[in-house]
This record gives C-alpha cells, sequence and structure tokens, in this order.
C-alpha cells in the first residue's frame, strides 16, 4: 500500500476521533487548525471536481472553529452537509480500507450534526476490527 493511502486513513481516522470528542474542547486546542488543514488538502490533493463542495464546506468550518466561538447554527448544518458529501464520495477511494474511514466519518458527522441539533443519537466513532490496521 501507498504511503499516501496509509496517511489518508490515519487523516479520516484522526477526523472521526475529533468529532466523537468533546468539540468545546477539541476547539481550545492548538493543533486543530492543522487538522483541518491536512483534511483539506488530503481533499485537494484527490484533484477531484466531485470534492469541491467537501472543499468549501471543510474551510467554512475550519474558519469558524478559528474565531473561537462555536456556533451551532453554523456548525451543524455544515457537518451535516460535510456527511452527506463525505459518504457520497467513499466510492471513489482506491481501497477498501479507505472507503470504509470514509464511509464511517460521513456516518460520524452526520450524526454529530444531529446531536448538536438535539437529538439524542449516538456517535459511533469504531471502526470494525478488520479495518483498524492501515493495511
Amino acid at each position: 500500500m501507498e504511503k499516501k493511502d496509509v496517511q489518508h486513513q490515519a487523516h479520516l481516522e484522526g477526523a472521526i476521533g475529533l468529532l466523537t470528542s468533546d468539540l468545546n474542547e477539541e476547539a481550545s486546542r492548538a493543533g486543530l487548525d492543522n487538522h483541518f488543514q491536512r483534511w483539506i488538502e488530503d481533499l485537494k490533493d484527490a484533484n477531484n471536481p466531485a470534492f469541491h463542495q467537501l472543499i468549501v464546506d471543510m474551510q467554512a468550518l475550519k474558519a469558524h472553529f478559528g474565531s473561537g466561538t462555536l456556533d451551532v447554527n453554523v456548525i451543524a448544518p455544515l457537518l451535516a452537509r460535510l456527511g452527506t458529501h463525505t459518504a457520497q464520495s467513499a466510492h471513489f477511494a482506491e481501497n477498501v480500507n479507505t472507503a470504509t474511514r470514509i464511509t464511517k466519518l460521513g456516518e460520524v458527522l452526520t450524526a454529530v450534526s444531529q446531536q448538536l441539533q438535539g437529538s439524542s443519537v449516538e456517535v459511533d466513532g469504531s471502526l470494525p476490527q478488520d479495518f483498524s490496521s492501515h493495511s
């Protein structure tokens, strides 16, 4: 497997971990901006026009988290759109492990969005055991 695939998988797992954590606490951490930037760069590196809206929404989410104030009315719709577009993009993945992580990330984004809007949805960020190694 190419190093790039392993890096993408690690970034996807990091995004899932971030979203299943306390968002207020994560927003206060110094590395959050870098995490968002890696996610955006992964999308740009794919050079796929279908990812344009994902990139735009990720940049808006990065800017909002960088503002220091977390507004659920801004974050929830962004996460919902990101969840939908991320899940739809899984079929572009070059291998099953990456596709599984993309699909899971889409599910987590959607669940977090619903949770922020007051739903009692459980957010499960765990990957199937078969996909927990970067191979």
